[in-house]
């Protein structure tokens, strides 16, 4: 029992357990916008004062309550696997008690009882993935309904069914009823194409096989008292590159190993016999025990029960002796109060060893929660030690469903016969069971991938809507782009103007009734007459440029990997007035690299790197002997002996040199990161995994400088020497505490081998040692009083550097045991668990450390981030940075980057505490609007809580703010404060998890696909590569994108316009009868053949190139005013429209006849005709597209021509008397408005004009 029970303990802390440990990066709850979230958690600096938090263990003993994992206690509850919440600096629990509500303990949504390989009692969703949006009997209804809620469909839907009213009746009823219909089914079939994508995507993961072990009663194909056990060769180890189950792989495989490690003997009558099926995931159901391989993605929400590989048999001598020294370790005389020790349930019978079976898998989350590094994961304890076919006599526990992909709290209890672990009963009574905490670490969540070259065992827990990939999907998002609201203001006004058209030419007549014409039925008439002034088109047209204008922005080779995942705002991205940038792995490259090295007495960094080096192949020498044992002799931090190279060195040199092998040893030991090998074209390639690339880079170094990581798992660690490949170091892992967010450090206790034997030495002959790195705030007090730390974790962070400090404290074999008593009874204890564990950690570890050094890691800038935040600044764009890391790395890099400017004033507010102090501040920003404003977190809450209008009042006004120690909320909250305050754009870009909250509160969401993986690009409107092709993004495609877009937009509405204007003179000239000129073909032609390709070709206009746009930013910052559509464009296209609707009417009826086919032809032709070249005049720079479209629409117009003998009079147009007219009206038309726009632009030339002219 002790080494199932330690072995427990060791979990908590080994690896990439856990969640995301960047110092930089915040809890990945409040990344989810989860309340109750970590970031908010903690908050008087007493961790779980006031908490009454159960534990999840359910040891043998007196019987207790039967325990409901309830809602927020799991949010409350730390994993046992990892570092609980007394690490961090901050605050109580608080936060759980406002979010937590009490649910029937009977619901299964609150807690989960899981009875292993057998059908449950309670009925849970399929394992179905859908991610369809319609059914086939929904998809006509409910996109019949979306469609019409916009007014535009409405308006002409009502137009259209007028139609089947013979009074109101104007032309054939598909006159009105094609253009809605085509905008319709344009709509609707993009709608069924994108639902049929995602079901055929659905249908393809419900389909994917997957094996499933199935467990029969015993009796059932075998023979009692023994097992069916047959010696194959163990095929469960998949060949790298394959995602598929072969169910040819039997349960035979998985003996194998264990027998391996067992070995074989006689047992007792199993609980059930085991085969192997294969499913689809389709069918798999809660309780399922499924067999994965490597390379083959999660289907479902699971707990890992047994993990199997080769690779690892024989590697880890230490385990050996394991077992025997847990129980000497933990063996109190007395149980302390509110503790219950496992040691009175039934203790679990095994002969596992370790040996293959060693209970560890790496997975890999990137499409979970796109991350890149692999995490460990590891199999309880008391499941991985159990024969399978007992599997059936486990029982999990869990709690509800929820979106947190970095929290799980439950139990795995282990009953006497499989009867007992399908009762639904939430304890155990008496003492006829053992349980084990789970955690985090012992999941693999849906869509995740086994990383690791082994066989894993894991029984389902959440399946299909309930698992953790379905609930953290967000809906789909739909923006609208501040154009949008633009026209929509405008087309408000167009319906204003057809109502009254429509009353004036009814009152012109007189409002007096008549037989068979009465004067609102008039009115209706004349609406439907004047219903192109509101064009359909107007939103086909717009929609198919915004398509457009994303194909150029995918297809754009200055944008390389550019995806545009909302394709409604182009637009916006020539607006944007507001940009807020994250930090690390934004405007730095998130590409850590090890660049300073402080001692105490001397710092290292460049090119004494080399001196480093030389200390460390002195340090770490042993010198050969006679004596066969020095050949197997391994260095501890105690070692006396030294090569004789360093025999003359000077005292002082001496000391340095033993300083440097001591953090060098240090660092080459405090770390979470596993060394692991691929095949590579025929070639092993080691590389490093870990959460942090902080201790990657870390551990990088210390190889550089002549200390490699070789081998590393849960209980032991190998360094070796480069020079040459000769184990130096070996530890056995007793303790880890890995780095949060929190907490700000991690620790870890090892014990030295002192000879490179295969079993561990005794705990009470060999050196235990704690070591810690972490930020300097948090280890400043930890450490023994020094007169350098402080100075020289500023000068570092001025340098821009991330720092981390580090300490080392020996352990006797006497405090050890008592801290391992007191941590393990602390960690049992029912209340007050979390500050119990955190007063036994300060007691014993976190105390008087020997301070040993400073590391200094620099984040490289990405490339070309100095010209393009001085573009962007130019271009009007007031730029915030918003980063987690300290004030002064925040300082470094935003004066490094010349995000502030040479020679502005940085105004700094840090640690601001009182209402009283905040004016102050305040009043002097207000007389400083040309300088930078620095804050941090605690000073940024403190004024979004009490002075939230003053303070954004006053910071928009500056043109750079830095915000440091920022929480994802609060980049959210800022983001959203400054849309709401000013009214203006807003664009947000990251590269992080932490930066999702902040991306989807923005206008326009930006990400950046980097090594913190595609969480932010994938929750991004636009995703780009680097940062600095934010500037092209901005400045050329969202300048041409709104210019564009306005253009058309406003060319739409003239062409609607003026045809309603000449239908109003004619409607005047036949004495206001309600009688239509254009009817049916020409009506719809008009907007649809003769017209619509030319007007659409403006999407290619641009009025300078690329390389002025970028020379001249400023063209971008007029923009901002919106002059592009404006009341007064949109005025001056209708008064264009009034002239021209006016003189080709008015003339073509005096120069023919009031109403007839001559009047029609020569009225229509010039229409058509007008409207093609004012397309051409309003082309600033002309592309092949647009004299195609041009002037082949004018041969399609001339060749259909014959085809209208039912409108036009076919002998007068083959005469002069129809082309002269046409010329003469076209050129009355044209040629005034163009001479007006040729004097504006001699007199006032736009600013494009003159950058050209330059």
């Amino acid at each position: 029992m002790g080494g199932s029970r330690r072995a427990g303990q060791k979990a908590r802390g080994y690896g990439e357990l856990g969640q995301n440990r960047d110092d930089a990066s915040e809890d990945a709850q409040a990344l989810l916008g989860e309340p109750g979230g970590s970031s908010s958690r903690y908050r008087d600096g007493n961790p779980g004062a006031g908490s009454d938090d159960d534990s999840p263990l359910l040891p043998g003993g007196s019987p207790p309550r039967r325990r409901s994992f309830a809602g927020d206690r799991f949010e409350r509850l730390t994993s046992s696997l990892r570092l609980p919440s007394f690490m961090s600096n901050s605050g109580t629990q608080e936060a759980a008690k406002d979010d937590g509500q009490d649910q029937d303990e009977d619901d299964p949504s609150s807690s989960r009882l899981v009875a292993v390989g057998s059908s449950q009692a309670t009925r849970f969703p399929p394992n179905l993935i859908s991610n369809a949006k319609y059914t086939a009997l929904t998809f006509l209804p409910v996109t019949l309904y979306n469609e019409f809620s916009f007014f535009f469909n409405m308006y002409f839907l009502l137009v259209a069914l007028s139609q089947a009213i013979p009074a109101l009746r104007i032309g054939y009823l598909t006159t009105y009823v094609a253009p809605l219909a085509f905008v319709l089914v344009i709509t609707m079939g993009k709608e069924a194409y994108d639902d049929i994508e995602r079901r055929r995507r659905d249908n393809e993961a419900n389909a994917e096989a997957y094996t499933v072990l199935v467990f029969e009663e015993p009796g059932r194909g075998m023979v009692s008292g023994q097992r069916s056990h047959k010696r194959l060769k163990s095929d469960s180890l998949r060949k790298k590159g394959k995602n598929t189950v072969n169910n040819r792989d039997r349960l035979s495989d998985i003996r194998e190993e264990e027998e391996r490690a067992e070995g074989d003997g006689p047992v007792a009558e199993p609980s059930s016999f085991v085969r192997e099926v294969g499913r689809k995931s389709r069918d798999l159901k809660v309780g399922d025990v499924l067999k994965l391989s490597k390379g083959q993605r999660v289907p479902a929400d699971v707990v890992i029960l047994k993990c199997i590989t080769s690779e690892t048999t024989n590697a880890s001598p230490v385990m050996e002796t394991i077992a025997e020294e847990e129980s000497l370790l933990v063996n109190t005389d007395e149980e302390p109060e509110n503790v219950k020790l496992p040691t009175k349930g039934k203790e679990v019978e095994s002969n596992d060893s370790g040996g293959g079976a060693t209970g560890e898998t790496f997975i890999r989350t990137d499409q979970l929660d796109g991350e890149t590094d692999w995490k460990l994961r590891l199999a309880s304890p008391l499941s991985q030690t159990l024969p399978t076919e007992e599997f059936v006599r486990l029982r999990v526990t869990g709690g509800k469903p929820d979106r947190k992909v970095n929290e799980f709290l439950g139990t795995v209890e282990l009953l006497p016969s499989r009867r007992d672990a399908q009762d639904q009963q939430g304890a155990l009574d008496g003492d006829e069971g053992t349980s084990a905490p789970l955690s985090i670490d012992n999941t693999a969540w849906a869509n995740t991938v086994i990383a690791s070259n082994a066989t894993t065992l894991a029984v389902i827990m959440y399946t299909g809507p309930q698992t953790r990939s379905a609930l953290s999907t967000a809906p789909s998002r739909s923006k609208t782009g501040l154009l949008e609201y633009e026209i929509n203001s405008l087309t408000k006004i167009l319906c204003a103007l057809t109502l009254a058209l429509s009353i004036i030419l009814v009152a012109l007549e007189g409002f007096g009734n008549t037989e068979g014409n009465v004067w609102y039925i008039k009115i209706m008439r004349f609406l439907i007459l004047f219903s192109t002034i509101v064009p359909i088109s107007l939103r086909v047209n717009l929609d198919m440029g915004k398509s457009a204008y994303s194909w150029f922005i995918q297809r754009d080779p200055g944008i390389p990997g550019a995806v545009v995942r909302t394709s409604t705002i182009p637009e916006d991205l020539g607006r944007i007035e507001y940009l807020l940038s994250d930090k690390t792995g934004t405007l730095t490259q998130n590409e850590m690299e090890m660049k300073k090295i402080h001692v105490g007495t001397v710092s290292y960094a460049n090119e004494a790197m080399d001196e480093v080096t030389s200390y460390v192949k002195q340090g770490f020498h042993i010198q050969p002997t006679t004596d066969p044992s020095s050949h197997t002799m391994l260095i501890t931090p105690s070692s006396t002996f030294a090569n004789s190279t360093n025999v003359g060195a000077t005292r002082t040199r001496r000391e340095i040199g033993s300083r440097v092998r001591d953090v060098v040893l240090a660092l080459a030991l405090c770390h979470n990161v596993t060394p692991t090998t691929e095949e590579e074209d025929g070639k092993t390639v080691v590389s490093y995994q870990a959460s942090s690339p902080d201790e990657i880079a870390i551990v990088r170094w210390t190889e550089s400088v002549g200390l490699r990581l070789a081998y590393r798992d849960r209980t032991s660690m190998v360094l070796e020497s480069t020079e040459n490949g000769r184990e130096i170091v070996r530890v056995r892992i007793l303790d880890v505490f890995p780095f949060t967010s929190e907490g700000k450090r991690m620790g870890i206790v090892v014990q030295f081998f002192e000879q490179a034997q295969s079993t561990a030495p005794n705990l009470a002959d060999s050196e235990i040692w704690f070591y810690q790195k972490g930020a300097d705030t948090v280890m400043s007090p930890i450490v023994a009083e020094n007169d350098w730390l402080d100075e020289e974790t500023s000068n570092m962070a001025r340098e821009g550097l991330r720092t981390l400090v580090v300490g080392r404290k020996r352990l006797s074999y006497e405090q050890y045991k008592e801290f391992t008593g007191s941590y393990q009874a602390a960690s049992l204890a029912i209340a007050g668990r979390d500050a119990g564990m955190q007063r036994v950690v300060a007691q014993y570890l976190e105390r008087d450390l020997e301070l040993l050094g400073v590391t200094g890691v620099e984040d490289k800038l990405q490339k070309d981030v100095k010209p393009s935040l001085e573009l962007l600044r130019n271009a009007g764009i007031k730029i915030w940075m918003l980063t987690g890391d300290k004030v002064e790395t925040a300082r470094c890099v935003a004066v490094s980057s010349k995000l502030v400017a040479r020679g502005q004033y940085i105004y700094t507010v840090s640690k601001l505490k009182k209402k009283d102090n905040a004016q102050d501040h305040l009043d002097f920003l207000r007389g400083k609007t040309d300088s930078c404003l620095l804050i941090d977190g605690e000073s940024l809450a403190l004024f979004l809580t009490h002075f939230r209008i003053e303070f954004v009042s006053v910071a928009v006004q500056l043109p750079t703010v830095v915000a440091c120690r920022c929480s994802p909320t609060q980049k959210a909250e800022i983001a959203k404060l400054i849309k709401e305050y000013t009214k203006k754009r807003v664009c947000c870009i990251g590269d992080g998890g932490n930066d999702v909250s902040m991306i989807q509160a923005a206008d326009v969401g930006v990400g950046i696909v980097g090594k913190e993986g595609r969480q932010a690009s994938l929750a991004a409107d636009f995703s780009i590569e680097q940062f600095f092709h934010l500037t092209k993004l901005l400045v050329w495609h969202g300048r041409n994108s709104y210019k564009r877009s306005a253009k058309l937009a406003q060319f739409v509405i003239h062409r609607g316009l003026i045809i309603a204007v000449c239908q109003t003179m004619y409607s005047i000239a036949i004495k206001f009868e309600p009688e239509g000129l254009y009817k049916n073909w020409l009506l719809v032609g008009y907007s649809t053949v003769y017209t619509a390709f030319p007007v659409l070709s403006l999407v290619l206009d641009k009025d300078v190139d690329e390389n002025l746009a970028n020379l001249y930013p400023e063209l971008y910052k007029e923009l901002t005013s919106g002059r592009s559509l404006s009341y007064r464009t949109f005025f001056v296209w209708v008064a264009v429209s009034i002239y021209q609707g006016c003189t080709i009417q008015g003339l073509s009826q005096i120069l023919t006849e009031v109403e007839g086919p001559k009047m029609v032809a020569v009225s229509y032709t010039v229409l058509v005709l007008n409207e093609l070249l004012m397309v051409a005049i309003e082309i600033t720079t002309w592309h092949p597209v647009m004299i195609i479209s041009i002037v082949g629409t004018f041969v399609v117009f001339v060749g259909s021509v014959p085809f209208l003998g039912d409108y036009f009079d076919l002998q007068f147009i083959i005469t002069l008397g129809f082309i002269w007219r046409v010329l003469a009206i076209a050129a009355i038309s044209l040629i005034p408005p163009y001479a007006v726009k040729l004097i504006r632009r001699t007199m006032k030339p736009p600013s494009y004009r003159k950058v050209q002219s330059t």
